[in-house]
Formats: structure tokens, C-alpha cells, sequence
């Protein structure tokens, strides 16, 4: 043909392989990435048959490397961060020091440099965004208080990972490595690095001083014109024109320009908007990285080092997780907290290939080290979905065995008792609120302005210690435990309300409060028009849905009720 055709030949290839192997992953119940992945290692060198031109993929994954950021930065939430930061942030950054540092031992004992073993252990610390987000939907975690741990968590991670990714091209001479066009030689390795750190600065005091502003004005005057496609192209164009734009001018990564452009856009009124606009084009991309990364996998690696590979899936799978459980135990969450957020961290996936990349473009992670890693991520993701699936086995195993329970569990937690110097007269014909999300605060601020009594449980510890700080009555735990209830003296409460959430969760509340207090009136927040009619049929008590008006309209009749009950107290 008088033209080249190895651009169309990749996407054509590339896209077509992966989408029979990303179905095939789906219909087994795998996250679909895990066939992109594959399909990658079909069309690469490295396997016979189709070989796709690798240069072009390793450009096109650039690409997907930009715009995965841009996906992080614009779900990049510093208000469900702040909600759990006692726990996410000391967890999370622990938790990459002991999975870094199990890495590194490994690597030690395999005779690697230090500089090889600080990116390899950094590369197998960090989870994946997509599996993780993935893997809580289908449960339908991502709004319980372990699904905003996890994220919460994560997001530390990917803040860890951005900071790590713009200072190893700067000590990659001091870690044995070799310096980027650019980048000093070991002489100026400080002064390389005090720069650096000085543009960084510069780039993010522009963001958020111009950026955050230039931005979404820009992205207003667009929506104005009411032009679906430009409103697009002006998305896109900011996404890949900063990250392009930090590299160019401040010297920075384009990853790091990828992510901050997301932050500025995730600013503007029209966020949601431009997050679904971008979706297909952004998934697109993450496939080409997804397929690129494949093609640099080396699937021989599995037969001629298998037990290399084994030590690289325990660290993951176990050190990772063990590490995440012990660290959430010890901040007195319960024990299925633990499991949850130590199950979704364990594996690995687009920063580990990120960070793979880069450390063997600087010479500080050899092609062997690469494989490890992918075949790790390929291993830890596949295998991810069945230890959700094993959580709750294990907490009832664990629970049957009462000495591992009380271990475990949180024992002595003054969270999950109410102070001494509530008033035991404080605790009768009270409100019992479980939940003090969006609903919760509206109905709790109503009430307590009206002079009416209130008690919290509130899974959060965070959420429960601010409450107490304020003079509120507050029981950290789960709600479907009858510990967390009782603390709550339920039994001589007269209203129970409960936050939206799980129907099987409701049943588990509303069973043991009638259980211990069969007079009790039940009000339900609903999360969806179907889950109010399963309630009202099943007869569990008064029922809203309606977002807007829910909260205003069921202390009202919390009100009314109270009102009715003093004109006729009741005899029990």
C-alpha cells in the first residue's frame, strides 16, 4: 500500500483481540482489563503470531497514561478524603512503607541494587484504581462507610504515587540509575532535585491559583454555545494541553499536568457533565495502555522463574493485606472494615505499570523486574474477585471462634460506648438516628433545635469523636450488631430512623430493635423508589424517598409524633 498502515493495524488488531478477551474475562466475572492485558501479550513481540508495532503502543499509552490521571484527578475527592483521613492517611502511607520494604527485602535476597528494590517494593505497594472502584460497585460498597475507607485510602496511594513519579527522574542517579534528557548528572543531583520540587510548586501554585479559575470559565463560555462537540473538544483539549504544557514549561511529569487538569475540571459546574462526555474517550485510551502494557509482557517469565513470581503474588495478596488489616484493627474499626479494605487493596495495577515504566526507562529496573511486576498485576486482579467473595466466610469463621473474635474485634473501644456522663435520663424516649450522612445531619440538627433528644450510630470514628467533641450522644458500629443498639439503649427509645442503606441491613436493624424494644416506631430513608416499596410492603415501618424534601419532611413528622406521645404517653 503506498501509505503505512501500523497505526490502523494496532488499533485494528488491538481493539479487536481485546474486546474477545475482555468478554470472555466479563462473562467470567473478572474485571475486563485483565483480557486487554492479554490481548496485549497475543499481539506482542514477545508471543508468535500478529506483532503489532510496539513504538506506536508505548506512544498511544502515553496517551492512556494522560488521561487515566485525568479520570484520578477529576474523582479525586478531598471531602470523602477529610471524612476518613485518621484512618486513611497514616494507613495508607504505612501501609506503602511495609509492602515497599517486603519488595525490597525480596529483591535483596534476588541480589537486585537498592535503587532496582526501591522501585520494584514502590511498584507492587499500590492498588488499582479501576479494579478497586469495580470490585465495591458490584458489591455495593462504594457509599458504606468501608467502601470510603477503601477509596479514601487509595487516594492517599495514587497522592503517594504522583509525588513519587515526579521525584525519581530527579534521584534516579543517586539510586544507581541514569538521568533523563533534562535531568542533571550525580554532580547537581541536589540541586537537580531543589528544582525539581521548586517547579512542581510553581505548576501547582499555577493550577490553583489560575488554573482553577481559567478553566472552568473557559469550559462556561463553551457550554453557553450550546455545541456538544466543542464542550468535548474543550475537555480534552485541557486535559492533554496542560499535562503537555507542565512538561514543556514547568519540566514537571505529563502525568502529574494529567491529574491537576482533572482537579481544575472536576471545579466547574459543569464537572459531571464533562466527566460523561469524556467517559468513552478516556476508556478508550485506558484500553490502548491496558493492551500496551500487555505487549511488554514476557509470558516465558512464568515457567523459568515461577517461584519469583509466587513471592511477588504473596507480597501482594498477603503482606499487602495482612499489613492493611492490622492497620485498620488497630484503629479500632471492626473486623469486617478490615477485611473490606484489606481485600480491595490487595493487587495491583495502572501506577505499578506506570511506575515500571518509568524505572526502566531510568535504568533502575531491568526488563525481568517489568515482567515480575505485570505478572503479579495479572495474577493479584484475576484472583482479587474471590477474596471479596470470601470476606464474609471468613468473618463468620473468625466470629465462631470466640477467643479469635474478641481479639479481633474492638474490645475496650470507648467509641462503641456511650460516655458516663451522658444522663441515664438523657436515655429514655430518645431518638435512635443510625447514620449521620447527608439525611442524618439534616434530621439530628432539626431535632436537637427543637429540643428533642437524640443518639447517633454512626460507623465513621471519625464522624462519632467530632459528635462527642460537640456534646452530641454518639455509639461507633455497625448498626446491624445488637451490641451497637443496646449501647444506643434502644430498648427504651422512642423513635428508631434509619439512613438510607442495604435492604438486608434494614431487616438485620429493625429485627433486633423490635427485638429489644417492640413498641419502638421505625422511619426509613429509602435510596430508590423500588427499595420504598419492598419496605412498604414488608411493612417495616413509615418510609421517605425524596432527596430534596426527605430530611425537612421526616422530622416533621418525627415532630408530630413526639407531640401526639406527650398528649398520650404511652403505658408500657
Amino acid at each position: 500500500m503506498p501509505h503505512d498502515v501500523d497505526l490502523i493495524i494496532l488499533l485494528a488488531v488491538g481493539f479487536g483481540i481485546a474486546l474477545i478477551f475482555g468478554y470472555i474475562a466479563a462473562r467470567l466475572r473478572l474485571p475486563p482489563l485483565i483480557g486487554y492485558l492479554i490481548a496485549g501479550i497475543i499481539i506482542s513481540p514477545n508471543t508468535p503470531g500478529i506483532v503489532a508495532d510496539l513504538a506506536l503502543a508505548n506512544q498511544l499509552a502515553e496517551l492512556g497514561v494522560m488521561f487515566l490521571m485525568f479520570g484520578v484527578g477529576m474523582h479525586f475527592s478531598l471531602n470523602d478524603l477529610m471524612q476518613v483521613r485518621r484512618i486513611a492517611l497514616p494507613g495508607a502511607i504505612l501501609q506503602i512503607a511495609v509492602a515497599t520494604l517486603l519488595g525490597m527485602i525480596v529483591a535483596h535476597f534476588w541480589g537486585w541494587s537498592f535503587g532496582s528494590s526501591l522501585v520494584f517494593g514502590l511498584s507492587l505497594s499500590c492498588a488499582s484504581t479501576v479494579v478497586l472502584l469495580k470490585a465495591l460497585g458490584d458489591k455495593g460498597l462504594l457509599d458504606s462507610i468501608n467502601g470510603k475507607i477503601a477509596v479514601g485510602w487509595l487516594l492517599v496511594e495514587d497522592l503517594v504515587m504522583v509525588l513519587v513519579l515526579v521525584l525519581l527522574p530527579a534521584l534516579a542517579v543517586l539510586l544507581g540509575g541514569h538521568a533523563l534528557e533534562g535531568h542533571a548528572s550525580n554532580d547537581g543531583i541536589w540541586l537537580t532535585l531543589s528544582i525539581t520540587l521548586l517547579k512542581v510548586t510553581g505548576f501547582i501554585a499555577f493550577m490553583l491559583i489560575i488554573g482553577k479559575r481559567l478553566v472552568p470559565m473557559i469550559m462556561q463560555y463553551v457550554a453557553r454555545l450550546g455545541s456538544r462537540e466543542l464542550f468535548t473538544l474543550t475537555v480534552v483539549a485541557a486535559a492533554v494541553s496542560i499535562a503537555y504544557g507542565s512538561y514543556a514549561i514547568f519540566g514537571v511529569s505529563m502525568a502529574l499536568g494529567a491529574f491537576f487538569a482533572g482537579m481544575v475540571v472536576k471545579e466547574s459546574d459543569f464537572s459531571h457533565r464533562a466527566e460523561e462526555e469524556t467517559l468513552p474517550l478516556r476508556e478508550i485510551f485506558s484500553i490502548l495502555f491496558f493492551v500496551s502494557v500487555g505487549m511488554l509482557f514476557d509470558p516465558r517469565i512464568i515457567i523459568e522463574q515461577p517461584l519469583h513470581i509466587l513471592a511477588v503474588i504473596a507480597i501482594i495478596m498477603i503482606g499487602k493485606t495482612l499489613a492493611a488489616m492490622a492497620l485498620v484493627l488497630f484503629f479500632r474499626y471492626p473486623l469486617n472494615t478490615a477485611l473490606t479494605v484489606g481485600a480491595s487493596l490487595a493487587q495491583i495495577g495502572e501506577f505499578s505499570f506506570i511506575l515500571a515504566t518509568l524505572g526502566l526507562s531510568l535504568g533502575l529496573l531491568t526488563p525481568e523486574a517489568q515482567n515480575l511486576i505485570l505478572a503479579g498485576a495479572l495474577f493479584s486482579i484475576t484472583l482479587n474477585s474471590f477474596l471479596f467473595s470470601a470476606i464474609e466466610p471468613v468473618q463468620n469463621w473468625i466470629r465462631e471462634r470466640s477467643h479469635l473474635a474478641r481479639l479481633l474485634e474492638r474490645s475496650g473501644d470507648p467509641l462503641a460506648m456511650l460516655p458516663d456522663e451522658v444522663d441515664q435520663d438523657y436515655l429514655r424516649d430518645q431518638v435512635v438516628i443510625v447514620g449521620h450522612g447527608e439525611v442524618g445531619r439534616r434530621i439530628t440538627k432539626t431535632l436537637m433545635q427543637d429540643g428533642i433528644k437524640v443518639v447517633i450510630a454512626e460507623e465513621n470514628r471519625e464522624i462519632v469523636e467530632n459528635l462527642r467533641e460537640k456534646g452530641i450522644a454518639a455509639v461507633s458500629g455497625r448498626a446491624t450488631e445488637p451490641s451497637v443498639l443496646i449501647q444506643a439503649h434502644i430498648q427504651h427509645a422512642r423513635l428508631l430512623v434509619i439512613s438510607p442503606m442495604d435492604i438486608l441491613d434494614i431487616h438485620k436493624i429493625v429485627d433486633t430493635a423490635k427485638l429489644l424494644n417492640p413498641h419502638i416506631q421505625v422511619l426509613v430513608c429509602a435510596e430508590s423508589k423500588e427499595q420504598a416499596e419492598i419496605i412498604r410492603q414488608d411493612n417495616i415501618g413509615e418510609v421517605y424517598f425524596a432527596k430534596e424534601e426527605m430530611a425537612k419532611n421526616m422530622s416533621n413528622y418525627i415532630l408530630n409524633q413526639i407531640e401526639i406521645a406527650h398528649q398520650h404517653p404511652p403505658t408500657h
